[in-house]
């Protein structure tokens, strides 16, 4: 492991110069490996996979949008694609990448299918942490380990294919052949993380869900809308307030933060918004503060999971879902930036 300096707390990482990709087929060459979900993160890890010289079979409800959505991928059927129960009995390497109320809906199924040796593989703490919830209780004679891609599945393949990769957190749940960590490093490699991270399924997944719930998803989303309201009370123009609150957010600024961080930002923007930025940081710090302790403590005590099973296991999820989804799609807001993105250079082009 390297040993890299975050801020004056020194943390072991894996690249790719302690663990190859060479190393990670050695590993691997006996493996079976079984993607069970091919939705979000399924897809891309089972072509990083493949683009890596692996050969992954995908399990999939037979005949749905997924299903069809492999086979335009490459995978064939009764070969590569089977019914989640079958990849399942095939793997020596089981990834559970299905949604979390997926997971709890197929565990009995899959469970069953569990040989002494496997590796049961997650990419989310979730089911683990939230047993009690969820009943996901592995046998005592399986590995079961994490790789976490720090990232959209549509990220996790474009970052792949850009050479750049996606970081990675990783954990040992539990160790029965000896193995785990040894497997778990080579399949983080395979599926192309930019590095791995140490961490433990409770981490990870207290990490994550307050991340979407908070800054990566859903404050963004709230203070995004707060900010063009504001704008368009007070009588500007709908390009106006969304390139003010979006466009010049993800065209120009978060790149620069993604290139060298904040400061580097700061300081490539005018002194007036150099003094601003400073000035008002704090303020909107002290202000969302106690929405993160109660977010923090609602995802700890399992209260958001009760949420989520709740609602995605409901029959008609997909439709309220749609209907969701669809109210922020033809809002003023989200309709001005389609009309936004419509006159990039790129897309006038088209």
């Amino acid at each position: 492991m390297a040993k890299i300096d975050f801020g004056g707390v020194v943390e072991e990482v894996i690249t790719s110069e302690e663990f190859s990709l060479k190393k990670a087929r050695e590993v691997l060459k006996n493996e079976t490996i079984a993607i069970l979900g091919y939705g979000v993160q399924g897809p891309a890890q089972a072509l990083n996979l493949k683009d890596n010289g692996f050969s992954p079979i995908i399990g999939q409800l037979e005949g749905d949008a997924y299903w069809e959505k492999a086979v335009k991928d490459g995978f064939v059927p009764g070969k590569t694609l089977f019914p989640i129960e079958e990849a399942a009995r095939r793997g020596t390497i089981v990834k559970m990448l299905l949604s979390d109320a997926g997971q709890k809906a197929t565990w009995p199924m899959v469970k069953k299918c569990l040989k002494k040796g496997d590796a049961l593989y997650f990419s989310h703490g979730f089911s683990i942490v939230y047993k009690d919830q969820t009943g996901v209780i592995p046998p005592e004679n399986v590995d079961v380990i994490l790789v976490a891609p720090k990232g959209s599945g549509t990220n996790v393949r474009r970052n792949f294919l850009d050479g750049s990769g996606i970081n990675s957190s990783f954990a040992v749940y539990q160790d029965f052949t000896g193995r785990a960590k040894e497997r778990t490093l080579a399949l983080g490699v395979a599926i192309g993380s930019g590095y791995l991270f140490p961490t433990t399924f409770e981490q990870e997944v207290y990490s994550d869900l307050t991340g979407e719930r908070g800054v990566l998803m859903g404050c963004l989303a709230g203070t995004m809308e707060a900010q063009y309201n504001i704008l368009r009370k007070n009588g500007h123009s709908p390009s106006e307030a969304f390139n003010e609150t979006v466009e010049e957010l993800t065209q120009s600024l978060i790149r620069l933060v993604g290139e060298n961080g904040m400061d580097w930002m700061f300081a490539n923007c005018s002194t007036t918004a150099q003094r601003g930025a400073l000035d008002w940081a704090p303020k909107f710090r002290d202000a969302v503060a106690p929405v993160f302790e109660d977010l923090y403590n609602r995802v700890k005590t399992g209260k958001e999971t009760a949420r989520v099973l709740e609602a995605n296991s409901a029959p008609d999820y997909l439709q309220k879902l749609r209907i969701e989804l669809d109210a922020i799609k033809n809002s003023e807001m989200w309709k001005a930036g389609a009309a936004v993105r419509a006159l990039r250079p790129e897309n006038r082009k088209k």
